[in-house]
């Protein structure tokens, strides 16, 4: 008769120890190698195999380590657990340790059965972390099956690293290039939303009918969507405008797609509420109905709302933890390096003789344009409109920009009303803050009305061309000045350009300008989203390869295809905006990119660059650039422009120009009658739109989660999983004891580099398998670094990297077995005298199991998981006094103060080894208290779900193993005998 086993119980089967996982049945047995991971579980038939219960062996006396050997031992056990005990199912396995901040939206989600949020935080707060937390947690429970991410075209790569990297999801591109590869793998009648239960999706693809209505049938569980505020519409948006035929697109899809109350759903923006309540309140009504009609104006709608919405500032996370939060002590307070400050400064520049006459002469062909136009209709009249403007941003841009606009058709040309030319002029002539996407928008606009351009806009176009270089392009001369300078003061600089033709131009003149030792690249729209990220590591890894040498710095020339949600704060640190924008939130879009977490610089520089007499960059600066500013420094954050208020004063400013030519007084612009109603209206809108941004700050406050709640939840998980420092602090002292060449530069960046080719046979091997034998058998140099995002042949220094996992595996396997050949860093035994401790005291190294049954609205879940703990006791074992948790890890920090005697070490640690048993009582009290705890979190962290919590049970699994057993004893004083007892 076979024995019948329970979840987390020790079999012994095929010559090693397994444990016993919940899948079993009575005639087979689902079990995991000790101290393995997933990929090793195999099923044994009891009926055909050898099965018999297992107790983990005790330490042997005879083999002891030195005074690191238990901080080593635990820290590979730990790295080795990849589903804690604790309410996050998902910590242990992912490859980034996320700040405590990051947490609040996913101790949110896990507060409601059907999770809905509304994500808001500030540019470079980390909002795709926390959207990938909350993902990995839900498929981790089990309450999400499936994963779809929509986003803009030029950000699913991003989005498809960022989820392979840092989560573990390996998810399918789903884009107008990727569909029809995609759909020939596909079954009869199968949806490529089924075969691929993790994609991204791309918002320009879901716009085809038929792709959308697939998706909406076989939508996915779980959908997160970038950019919430590119999906709806304002029910008053204005009419023609190009953008809001595509929200609305969006938003119908969306609505459809929300309207399943049991799917999951995330939204994320930076900015939720753009100036139009009704937009705002169609966000809200997708995470939730009835939160689109709540009064907001009541404590108890904010309440509400409270639930859902998630939305802070730099300034609300810049510290937190500490006492001004709430918190009892500082003791887990966490200081996220943001750049403290940009500094910023306004660069003039004047045009040369031959430039000032050139756009003198554009501007009298442009005002004889406009005046005919006006003649001839409406359409004409519009047609004309922006096509000047596109003359007069193309020539204030570069002689390059300038002679390809002329010569190229206006995109507004092709309308057949007044209404469709500023549908088709506006995106690539102004420079809206809501366009729902930037690809194409670089392009050289045209100015031409035909195909054929005129004699005089070719003659033009000519001229421009003669004006390349920095002879007669002030403008590029200034930028030179301006690059050399930040080079020298050891920046990596973006430039931001408005259109293609400019960007090509810059980086075809700086070529040599800027130093040897200057790399320069060029980022446009002519590149797909993929290439784009591609040329900007190709940047970074050719000035890495000579980061020995200071003089080394990159220079990337971008346009606004690159403004918008890339992440490119680890290579470059200052933004020099060539080209002024037409609104300033472009702008803030643009600096945003460099000026986030993560960025290594305290100071982030930013230059403006302005032409003072080309009639339209000083006004723009004045008017909008300064209003936007004040309010920023009044509030302390930046308020989005409205896009109104932007094309009001800078077609103020055209027509003033028009009017007037470049040498006509401005001063009185804002002061004419024609004027002066509209302005006033605009002035009025801004502050309006400031001043609820400053109200919405206190209202929409997060205080769903009080901090207190978030540091008990952090203090968990650090105590059950350890930090990022402890495992770089594990993997450069396990080379060194492994015999790998270790070279530390200690340099403030963490990373350092390892050659493996002396390292045991063992460890060689399991590296090869995970970074590639001939990187080994030539014995390379290894590079180890702190970022997740590593390339081939690198390893990141996080607990889920396969070479960490392997090094740690080798420790760990090594430590329990005694007659593994080779050096051997962690041991199971050690005796240490030390001025740490001034009583006899005994480290013990514990290793719990738990049978956990968790419910989730898919059905009960039955799981084993694992946590290691340190106990600690002064005394002999019979009369143990036991210390605190906090006690008991500070000695692994306890260092030798003088060398102890083999034969004491022998009897001390024999003793410890003989007294276990009278320790059993305790160890069992310990586990079912830990479980206790464990229970408490995990109905704390979902306290406002009744229905998830109902049923949970978490069962310790007896007897718990000892994995390590280490004496420290007091240094006795020179007049003691040695091989005294303490």
């Amino acid at each position: 008769m076979s024995l019948t086993y329970t979840a987390g119980s020790l079999v012994a089967a095929r010559g090693r120890e397994w444990v016993v996982l919940p899948e079993s049945a009575s005639d087979m047995l689902v079990l995991r190698p000790l101290g393995g991971s997933e990929d090793d579980i195999a099923a044994v038939f009891p009926a055909f195999e050898d099965v018999r219960p297992a107790e983990f062996a005790a330490p042997s006396p005879t083999d002891l380590g030195d005074q690191r050997a238990a901080g080593l031992l635990r820290t590979a056990l730990r790295i080795g657990f990849r589903s804690g005990a604790g309410p996050f199912r998902s910590l242990a396995s992912i490859a980034v340790e996320p700040r405590a901040y990051q947490l609040v939206p996913l101790l949110m989600a896990l507060r409601q059965r059907t999770v809905r949020l509304l994500i808001s935080d500030d540019v470079g707060i980390g909002k795709t972390v926390e959207a990938g937390l909350i993902a990995k947690e839900l498929l981790a429970q089990g309450e999400a099956t499936r994963l779809a991410v929509l986003c803009s075209p030029a950000l699913a790569e991003q989005w498809q690293g960022e989820l392979r990297e840092k989560f573990g999801i390996d998810a399918e591109l789903v884009l107008a290039s990727t569909v029809t590869r995609l759909e020939r793998g596909l079954e009869l009648g199968q949806s490529l939303f089924d075969k691929h239960p993790y994609t991204i999706i791309s918002t320009d693809f879901i716009k085809s009918t038929r792709h959308r209505e697939d998706f909406v049938r076989n939508c996915p569980d779980l959908v997160i969507v970038d950019e919430a505020h590119s999906c709806v519409a304002a029910d008053d948006a204005g009419q023609g405008a190009a953008s809001s035929s595509s929200n609305q697109l969006r938003y119908e899809l969306l609505r459809r797609i929300s309207a399943d109350a049991d799917r999951h759903l995330l939204l994320l923006t930076a900015t939720p509420h753009s100036g139009k309540e009704s937009a705002f309140r169609n966000l809200l009504g997708l995470v939730r109905p009835e939160l689109a009609t709540l009064n907001l104006e009541t404590p108890a709608g904010r309440a509400k709302l409270a639930e859902y919405f998630v939305a802070r500032k730099r300034a609300d996370v810049r510290t937190y933890l500490t006492k001004e939060d709430g918190v009892s002590d500082d003791s887990l307070a966490e200081r996220t390096a943001f750049p403290s400050d940009r500094w910023t400064k306004d660069e003039p520049y004047k045009l040369s003789p031959a430039y000032r006459a050139l756009l003198d002469d554009a501007i009298a062909y442009a005002r004889d344009r406009v005046q005919t136009a006006g003649e001839q209709g409406k359409r004409e009249a519009r047609v004309a409109w922006w096509s000047v403007i596109a003359l007069l941003r193309s020539m204030v841009s570069s002689p390059a920009a300038a002679a390809q606009t002329l010569k190229t058709r206006s995109e507004s040309a092709a309308a057949r009303t007044a209404q469709e030319a500023d549908v088709l002029g506006a995106p690539v002539a102004a420079d809206s803050a809501e366009n729902d996407r930037l690809e194409g928008m670089d392009v050289a606009p045209g100015a031409a009305e035909s195909e054929e351009a005129g004699a005089r806009l070719l003659e033009l176009s000519q001229r421009a061309a003669e004006l390349v270089g920095p002879a007669e392009d002030a403008k590029l001369k200034a930028l030179t000045k301006h690059l050399k300078s930040l080079i020298a003061e050891g920046y990596h600089p973006i430039v931001f350009c408005r259109y293609i033709p400019t960007a090509e131009y810059l980086a075809t003149q700086l070529e040599g300008k800027l130093g040897k030792k200057t790399k320069i690249a060029a980022v446009t729209g002519t590149l797909s989203p993929q290439q784009r990220l591609e040329r900007i590591e190709q940047l970074a890894a050719e000035s890495a390869e000579e980061a020995g040498d200071p003089a080394v710095r990159r220079v990337l020339i971008a346009t606004d295809c690159l403004s918008e949600g890339v992440n490119l704060q680890h290579h470059f640190d200052a933004v020099v905006h060539y080209d002024l924008a037409w609104n300033p939130t472009r702008h803030d879009q643009r600096e945003g990119r460099v000026d986030r977490y993560g960025q290594k610089r305290d100071q982030v520089r930013v230059i403006t660059m302005f032409g003072e007499d080309n009639g339209i960059d000083g006004k723009v600066l004045e008017v909008l650039f300064a209003k936007h500013r004040q309010i920023k420094k009044d509030l302390g954050i930046s308020v989005s422009v409205p896009d109104e208020t932007a094309s009001g004063v800078t077609d103020a400013v055209v027509e003033w120009l028009l009017l007037h030519g470049r040498q006509g007084s401005q001063e009185s612009l804002f002061e004419l009658d024609s004027h002066q109603e509209s302005f006033d209206r605009i002035e009025r809108e801004w502050s309006s739109a400031a001043e609820r941004e400053k109200t919405s700050q206190s209202k929409y406050a997060q205080r769903s989660i009080h901090p207190e709640e978030v540091a008990r939840e952090v203090a968990a998980v650090r105590a059950a999983l350890g930090g990022a420092d402890e495992v770089r602090d594990f993997a450069l002292e396990a080379l060194r004891d492994l015999d790998a060449v270790v070279r530390d530069p200690r340099d403030g960046s963490g990373d350092f580099t390892a050659q493996a080719g002396g390292a045991p046979a063992g460890l060689r091997d399991a590296l090869a398998a995970t970074l590639g034998g001939r990187l080994i058998e030539e014995d390379r140099e290894i590079p180890f670094r702190t970022t997740p995002a590593v390339g081939r042949g690198e390893v990141a220094l996080v607990r889920t990297d396969p070479a960490i996992g392997a090094i740690a595996s080798y420790v760990l396997d090594s430590a329990l077995d005694a007659n593994t050949p080779g050096p051997r860093p962690a041991r199971r035994c050690g005796v240490v005298t030390t001025d740490a401790v001034t009583i006899r005291t005994t480290l013990l190294l514990v290793r719990y199991r738990f049978h956990l049954t968790l419910p989730s609205r898919t059905g009960e879940r039955q799981l084993v998981a694992e946590d290691a703990r340190l106990l600690a006791y002064e005394g002999m074992p019979s009369r143990a006094r036991w210390l605190d948790d906090e006690a008991a890890a500070a000695l692994l920090a306890a260092r030798a103060s003088a060398n102890t005697h083999e034969q004491l070490a022998r009897n001390q640690i024999g003793r410890a080894l003989d007294g276990l048993p009278d320790l059993a009582g305790h160890l069992t009290e310990y586990g079912t208290s830990l479980a206790a705890e464990l229970d408490a979190s995990h109905r704390r962290v979902r306290k406002a779900n009744e229905e998830i919590v109902r049923g949970l049970k978490v069962v310790p699994q007896e007897p718990a193993d000892v994995l390590g057993v280490y004496v420290y004893l007091p240094q006795q004083p020179a007049s003691t005998v040695s091989g005294a007892e303490a």
